[in-house]
């Protein structure tokens, strides 16, 4: 079944519609679980200001705990009966996170999301439309995932396991081969027309721009296509940038654009890569493990918002607002004090060196003085204001 979702923002209000209808979780009881999971895999929280509702947290996160409260009903605090037991944090080399929790009747869950490759990699089986399991069919999946990443949503896998009342810790040998696979969600946060436009000039003024991110290289291809990335058509994976030596990638970065799939440490690689080009970069980042990479780079740009102290402390530079059309604004209004230091000096030291030398030759040759303090200032005045 493919689900279909409406709603404001982070809000908990909303529908979920199956072939044009409202879907009842007492009619498809997989909504359920998707919610269950949304809400306790989960280390965000929804709080609402006035009419409006806010994230704390990651705003992706942030998009589940709305999902979970749209299928329940219950608002932005689903399944506060659910006891956590332990956790599994998500890490870009795993890419999954995987929570235990005590339920009802002492029931136990985990509770596992991520990218669909590496959850789809823990499953032996998957929901099955009217209840129970069936034989995982991965090609399905993967196809889906393909179809969904294409249209530059940012896709993840939901998987739960039934586990015994008395388990009380979580570790990786727990997942592996255990999980029934739930389904997948995707989410998509269209590009700011600002974001749009600011990678429009900062083209125009000769800077190119790269994305690198963790998402499917399908969802970066469409993203990047949506923004007006150049070459946006070719892609290099994480997996490509490892398989690489040094040489190989300092060749491959400069005529790539886009890096999907990607960690910390080939964001690191990345930049060195292009400074072996001798190209001045800027690096953004707002996570702990981006640290190396924004100390790398000549400037690196960390996020104020949902920013790490880590990486704000390595950064030369912090945007306030988390907005990429600030970086542009920044560069223009950087290289108009630059131009007008330029100019500046430009006429200011030949009218002065022109005034010195005058007054200088005077002295040697016992002249009187060709002009006076009051008419030096006058000349400094009309070219400050003609040329200025």
């Amino acid at each position: 079944h493919v689900y279909s979702v409406s709603g404001n923002g982070y809000a908990p209000e909303g529908a979920v519609r199956w072939r044009e209808a409202v879907a009842h979780p007492e009619d498809h009881a997989v909504l359920m679980e998707f919610a269950r999971t949304a809400a306790l895999c989960n280390d965000s929280v929804l709080h609402a200001r006035g009419e409006d509702w806010h994230v704390e947290g990651d705003p992706m996160e942030g998009a589940l705990l709305a999902l979970a409260g749209k299928i329940t009903g219950d608002g932005a605090e689903p399944f506060q009966s659910w006891c956590r037991d332990d956790a599994i944090p998500f890490d870009a080399a795993h890419r999954y996170m995987a929570v235990l929790h005590h339920g009802e009747e002492g029931a136990a869950r985990i509770h596992v999301k991520g990218a669909p490759e590496a959850v789809l990699a823990l499953c032996r089986d998957q929901r099955a439309a009217g209840g129970g399991t069936e034989p995982l069919d991965p090609g399905y999946w993967h196809e889906m995932v393909d179809t969904l990443a294409a249209e530059g949503q940012r896709v993840i896998a939901v998987a739960v396991r039934m586990v015994p009342g008395g388990h009380a810790a979580l570790s990786a040998t727990d997942l592996d081969g255990t999980l029934t696979l739930i389904g997948l969600i995707g989410l998509i946060d269209p590009p700011r027309a600002e974001a749009i436009a600011a990678v429009a000039e900062c083209h125009a003024a000769g800077i190119r721009v790269k994305m690198i991110t963790g998402d499917h290289a399908a969802t970066a291809r469409a993203i990047a296509g949506m923004i007006g990335l150049e070459n946006h058509e070719r892609v290099l994976t994480g997996s490509d940038v490892e398989a690489m030596d040094d040489a190989a990638l300092a060749d491959a970065v400069v005529e790539t654009d886009i890096f999907a799939r990607t960690s910390p440490a080939h964001k690191l690689r990345l930049v060195t890569a292009l400074q072996s080009h001798g190209l001045t970069i800027a690096m953004t980042g707002d996570g702990v493990n981006d640290a190396p990479a924004l100390k790398r780079a000549d400037a690196g740009i960390a996020m104020g918002l949902k920013g790490s102290e880590a990486a704000k402390e390595a950064a030369e530079f912090v945007l306030a607002d988390d907005n990429f059309a600030s970086i542009a604004a920044a560069v223009r209004e950087g290289r108009t004090v630059y131009d007008n230091i330029k100019k500046v000096i430009s006429w200011t030291l030949p009218t002065n060196a022109g005034e010195a030398m005058t007054i200088i030759v005077a002295l040697f040759a016992g002249m009187a003085l060709p002009i006076t303090a009051v008419q030096i200032l006058w000349v400094n005045l009309i070219t400050a204001v003609t040329l200025g």
